[in-house]
């Protein structure tokens, strides 16, 4: 006992002592490089899990030397003879996102340093980068022994340069790059800290691996309860920092406005991704596992909204209960899940895996777990599998399924799906597309130099070409897909199929099978639109759904 009490004193001595290293120069005003609308001249100065490298470091030594035997193992054991195909085509997408999520959380520890005047916490942001490096490279690793291993390692190769081009790991792009632009607080502590790692790691760190391990996958969740591991400290981070800004009732209404815009977007994207990943990318259909609804009910909405976000109305903050209550139910009554996965599969000519065809083992077990899917999903599903093959026909998207294709939301970037929610409004001389009130609210009102009559210079605005399929406005489906890259090295054999039949040929998707149907980008045609047209076409689309079915016909 007395020497695990002096070992505890030490580690508080040296972490005292590293507060002293810290100091601010007399000679020169330092520039603010990130700079954020928050004050902090009444704050706290406390971190309440004392972090010092010298405890740090064998513990990640540890951690990675399993990992890695881990990797080891599954190599000698042959893993890749028993792992489903249809989940490791899923990680193609998702391995070739979630390193960059990772590397911009490292990237936003300097802006959080910058903003926030606490040596305390400093050390532990500085901890958290060396962690968020570390979780890109065990990841980074990942993907290069499945794409070394895995029977097709097309999609794994190109995964870099695929997801920052691709209809859907955009979204994912967008996701990460909310971790390092606008507000440094905004940014690097309420939509990371507070809310993505607090609240979504959950089913992406703890869910995901369950589902992974479920389809014989057994080193996706080495590596992310790994990284799973660390959020514990991330989580202090941010609950330091959030408290400090409490301390300052100018940051109040800030924080009211980020808690929302922070658990919206996460909602929209993470949701959306990992949500499909569980439900479409599995095969496994036991009636007794977690639904994606099941899990997020118990991780996110009763561990994390109910135990971490509710008590901090104790400090008088304003707690988004309603965005909360809606993000439950869009997944539970709206079907925000299953529209995503119609919406991913729609588009696979212009991605980088295969989508495998729900069967009717699927369809018992979606039916059993979200009552009534089959009568809004089902004959979508049934259409899908009878155009997997190429037989004359084109690909889904430009067939008559009964399917309208979605607009973007400028925002979450994730489609408007959920029809009844489109929100249209004109900004910034555009006329733009919202999937819910709350995005066309974060881009019109929160993302803005000023916020209730407040100056926010630090926040910025969200600018560029968001919308996928403004950058191929009317182009042939088949030189999109040259000009994407997705093509096989024979030159006209697509990377994505809508099955996962490799071994004949005759049942493989080419170019020569896409040419002929141009591409047409829905904002630009409703820009282009008289304000009549527009009007009506927006009443429309509101009245179309569930799962993308046109507006019924006026009797």
């Amino acid at each position: 006992m007395p020497a695990a009490s002096a070992r505890r004193q030490s580690r508080t001595r040296i972490h005292d002592k590293i507060q002293e290293l810290s100091w601010d120069p007399m000679f020169a005003t330092p520039v603010d490089k990130y700079p954020t609308d928050y004050t902090f001249e009444k704050a706290p100065k406390k971190d309440p899990m004392k972090q010092v490298l010298r405890s740090y470091f064998p513990m990640e030594e540890e951690k990675d030397q399993r990992v890695y035997g881990a990797m080891d193992g599954a190599i000698r054991g042959n893993m890749f003879r028993n792992v489903q195909q249809r989940w490791m085509e899923w990680q193609k997408l998702f391995l070739s996102i979630i390193p960059f999520p990772e590397i911009s959380a490292a990237r936003a520890m300097p802006l959080a340093i910058n903003a926030v005047p606490n040596p305390e916490v400093h050390n532990g942001l500085a901890v958290q980068m060396i962690d968020e490096v570390r979780h890109s490279t065990i990841q980074m690793n990942l993907k290069r022994l499945y794409m070394n291993h895995y029977i097709d390692p097309g999609g794994f190769d190109i995964t870099e340069k695929a997801f920052s081009n691709c209809y859907a790991g955009t979204i994912g792009r967008q996701f990460g790059e909310g971790f390092i632009t606008g507000d440094a607080i905004t940014a690097a502590d309420i939509y990371l800290t507070i809310v993505a790692e607090t609240a979504f790691t959950n089913t992406l760190f703890v869910a995901m691996p369950s589902e992974a391990a479920a389809n014989g996958d057994y080193l996706l969740p080495t590596v992310f309860h790994s990284v799973q591991s660390d959020e514990s400290r991330h989580i202090s981070n941010g609950y330091s920092i959030i408290l400090m800004a409490l301390a300052d009732e100018r940051n109040r209404e800030l924080l009211e406005r980020d808690l929302r815009y922070a658990w919206w977007n996460n909602h929209a994207v993470v949701d959306a991704a990992i949500g499909t990943f569980i439900e479409y990318g599995t095969k496994d259909r036991r009636k007794d596992r977690q639904s994606y609804a099941e899990a997020w009910r118990r991780w996110i909405y009763d561990d994390y909204y109910r135990s971490y976000l509710m008590p901090l109305e104790k400090y008088g903050l304003v707690v988004p209960h309603d965005l909360v209550e809606e993000a439950w139910n869009r997944i539970w009554n709206k079907g925000y899940i299953h529209e995503v996965a119609q919406f991913f599969a729609t588009g696979w000519p212009v991605n980088f895996w295969r989508i495998d065809p729900m069967t009717d083992e699927d369809f018992e077990w979606f039916e059993f777990k979200y009552p009534g899917w089959y009568n809004k999903y089902g004959e979508w599903w049934e259409n899908y599998s009878r155009l997997s093959h190429p037989n004359g026909h084109a690909p889904i998207a430009f067939e008559d399924v009964n399917y309208q294709y979605p607009h973007r939301c400028w925002t979450c970037m994730v489609p408007c799906l959920i029809r009844e929610d489109l929100v249209v409004d004109k900004v910034d001389d555009q006329w733009r597309t919202y999937c819910s009130e709350t995005c066309r609210w974060t881009d019109k009102e929160a993302f803005r130099p000023e916020y209730h009559g407040r100056a926010t210079p630090s926040m910025g605005r969200l600018l560029g070409k968001r919308e996928w399929e403004t950058l191929y406005h009317n182009w042939d489906l088949a030189d999109i897909q040259k000009d994407l890259g997705y093509v096989r090295d024979d030159g006209k054999t697509l990377i994505p199929q809508p099955h996962l039949d490799l071994d004949d040929q005759k049942k493989l998707w080419t170019l020569d099978d896409c040419k002929g149907h141009p591409f047409p980008s829905p904002n630009i045609l409703l820009n282009e639109m008289s304000d009549e047209e527009r009007t009506t076409f927006v009443e429309q689309y509101k009245k179309g759904g569930p799962g993308g079915r046109y507006a019924p016909t006026p009797a």
